[in-house]
């Protein structure tokens, strides 16, 4: 095991100077003490583990911003504003808290505190473009406009997903999905609480950033911050007919599924059953 600590007690003082240690495809685990990390990160050898000693006190951060000038005078853009970027297989962390300082508004744009899988434009342009499965537990994500996106098949379990107001008709979207035409899964939410600090129906669940877009949320609890619709389209009516966003046994003021879009599925139980983790993660 590699320790990083902040104060020279461990094997180093920066997280990446402890990736970049590790051999390739070695199975490694990196212990990080408590301290804040103000660092870009890329992880980009597989079968690294990083764990911190706590996870309100091990932070993981940086600023940058899709809207900042680069030194070539071009604006850096969303897929180049990452704070922690993960473009390797069997990587995990626990207890970390992963940051994106730049904030949020205008002058800012999009900010992304972890860039997972790749192929967009950015740092992973000539990359691969693959189908990736990624595991969620016990998390709290926070953010604004669309503050999960991609193609990967997600699996969020007991996790906290908490949107930031922007005194906007609609503050946020939890999520935007490019899954890829024929993949089986997009995201999957089982036990997670839907929350933020906005006000009552100014925020969407989802909207589909490509129109093969899949979410299904399951036993979840929403707060009155939902809109009635719980979804939309993006402007995107043929998506009607492509999406796959559908509900199971929700709870709370924001789940109104007599309400919701009329593209939008009320499981059953013998259909929620087919959303396991074991058969998500195993497509």
């Amino acid at each position: 095991m590699i320790t990083v600590a902040k104060d020279n007690s461990g094997d180093f003082d920066s997280i990446q100077k402890a990736v970049d240690s590790v051999s390739d495809n070695n199975n490694e685990t990196i212990f990080i003490k408590k301290g804040i990390y103000k660092e870009r990160i890329e992880i980009r050898k597989n079968n690294i583990t990083l764990i911190g000693e706590d996870t309100d006190e091990t932070i993981i951060t940086e600023g940058f911003y899709a809207r900042m000038i680069m030194p070539d005078g071009s604006m850096r853009g969303t897929f180049r504003s990452y704070t922690f970027l993960v473009y390797a297989d069997n990587f995990s962390a626990s207890n970390i808290t992963f940051e994106n300082s730049a904030g949020f508004g205008d002058n800012v744009g999009q900010a992304i505190a972890v860039y997972a899988a790749g192929g967009f434009t950015g740092p992973t342009i000539d990359g691969e473009r693959k189908l990736v499965h990624q595991l969620y537990e016990d998390c709290f994500i926070c953010g604004e406009i669309d503050f999960i996106f991609g193609s990967a098949t997600a699996y969020f379990k007991n996790c906290t997903l908490f949107a930031l107001n922007r005194n906007e008709p609609i503050n946020s979207y939890y999520t935007a999905p490019s899954t890829y035409e024929g993949q089986a899964f997009g995201y999957v939410f089982d036990n997670c609480t839907f929350t933020g600090n906005c006000p009552p129906k100014s925020v969407a669940l989802s909207r589909p950033w490509r129109i093969h877009a899949k979410v299904v949320l399951l036993n979840c609890e929403y707060s009155d911050q939902i809109i009635d619709e719980g979804f939309t389209d993006w402007n995107k009516p043929e998506s009607h007919e492509t999406v796959y966003y559908a509900e199971y046994n929700g709870h709370g003021d924001g789940y109104k599924p007599e309400k919701r879009a009329a593209y939008v599925h009320q499981l059953d139980e013998a259909q929620a059953a087919f959303y396991n983790i074991e058969n998500v993660m195993h497509s």
